[in-house]
């Protein structure tokens, strides 16, 4: 939902009834993941996708269905060889869909776990994800009631006070490691009863460390955005890191990499990509690096440069166990010769190794294509 968050922000803000559909499992093989949405405004207008097309049809007249009877709803869409009109994905997989209208015309008057309510918790959430607050979003997917949740304070509710305790922690603890994922809670005292919940949790983006304001740093500054990275690129050298010359980068640094390195917000999903292949950036910095909070580690340069670099970090009193998470030379071996195309390279690999994928052809591999999501 949050890729979306513009569309129904200005929906919302010009009082536009919608249903927000949102895929909460999957089973197999589906082209996008668990957390993707759509919405479908009233009059039929349409904000991002489900599957590409296998299911965007029957999802839309669905979502129009569930509008204009102002309930939830939830489908599930499974491939049949045999049936040629049935509906689903044709690579195999079943997805379930959550159809959830939203009547901000309700106004904030209405029950906070109503409709009109639930256009008011979501623009929270959304403008909060904008600012780069971490938020979750826990939406009962029966009645719709929606929570907005951040670590020391919560927007709307379900009319239960035993169910939002249960939802507030549940929706606390997603906020540690991100992500979507379907739970069925239950509430001290209520045996044998569960309470299906939708659970997405928004936090800041994954951070690129770029180092060395180089070309292949400016092509690789544009991947990263792409790939919803936020990128900093760092240099020492004044006259090479600049804005003008890094457009796509949430911010260029002038300071000595390791210095930057040593003080900068990283965690377990933070990628490093090194690029100056000059032993006096280079050492220092992948030595900090090495032993910090990484998800990728990756450094440029020729196989006479990364052996050279190597005898460097040992001497530097780094370990082999640490040289293990070093990738280099940086990228996949794609022939790549331009800076566009050696950053496809190593964006490639940060996506292969954080998927924990194979890189391997798929005309050379065999079962679902996406049975590591």
């Amino acid at each position: 939902m949050r890729d979306i968050a513009d569309d129904l922000l200005s929906w919302t803000e010009a009082g536009e009834a919608f249903v927000v559909a949102s895929i909460v499992e999957i089973r197999g093989s589906a082209p996008r993941g668990v957390g993707s949405a759509a919405a479908i405004r009233r009059d039929g207008a349409v904000a991002g996708s489900l599957s590409g097309g296998c299911v965007e049809g029957s999802v839309h007249a669905l979502a129009l269905e569930a509008l204009s009877e102002g309930r939830p709803r939830r489908t599930t869409f499974e491939y049949d060889p045999d049936d040629p009109f049935a509906v689903g994905l044709t690579c195999g997989g079943d997805l379930e869909v959550h159809l959830h209208p939203v009547h901000p015309s309700a106004g904030a008057g209405a029950d906070v776990h109503g409709s009109g309510g639930t256009a008011e918790v979501l623009s929270r959430a959304l403008r909060s994800t904008k600012a780069g607050r971490p938020v979750s979003v826990a939406r009962v997917l029966d009645s719709g009631a929606t929570l907005a949740v951040w670590p020391d304070e919560h927007a709307g509710g379900t009319g239960d006070p035993e169910l939002d305790g249960v939802v507030l922690a549940e929706a606390r603890a997603m906020l540690e490691r991100g992500g979507s994922e379907l739970r069925n809670l239950c509430v001290p005292g209520e045996r044998g009863r569960e309470h299906a919940v939708f659970l997405e949790a928004w936090v800041s983006p994954a951070r690129m460390l770029v180092f060395g304001a180089v070309d292949h740093a400016a092509a690789l500054a544009r991947m990263g955005k792409f790939l919803g990275y936020r990128v900093t690129v760092c240099d020492a050298r004044a006259v090479f890191a600049t804005e003008q010359r890094f457009p796509a980068a949430d911010e260029v640094v002038v300071r000595w990499p390791h210095d930057y390195l040593a003080s900068a917000e990283r965690d377990e999903r933070t990628v490093v990509c090194v690029l100056t292949h000059d032993a006096k950036f280079d050492v220092p910095v992948l030595k900090e690096a090495l032993r910090g909070p990484a998800a990728y580690i990756g450094a440029l340069g020729s196989r006479r440069t990364h052996a050279d670099r190597r005898q460097r970090l040992l001497s530097a009193g780094v370990t082999e166990a640490e040289l293990e998470r070093l990738r280099a030379p940086i990228g996949l071996d794609i022939g790549g010769h331009t800076p566009e195309e050696t950053a496809v390279s190593i964006a490639a690999e940060i996506v292969a190794l954080r998927n924990e994928a194979s890189a391997a052809p798929l005309t050379h591999t065999s079962g679902p294509i996406h049975s590591h999501a």
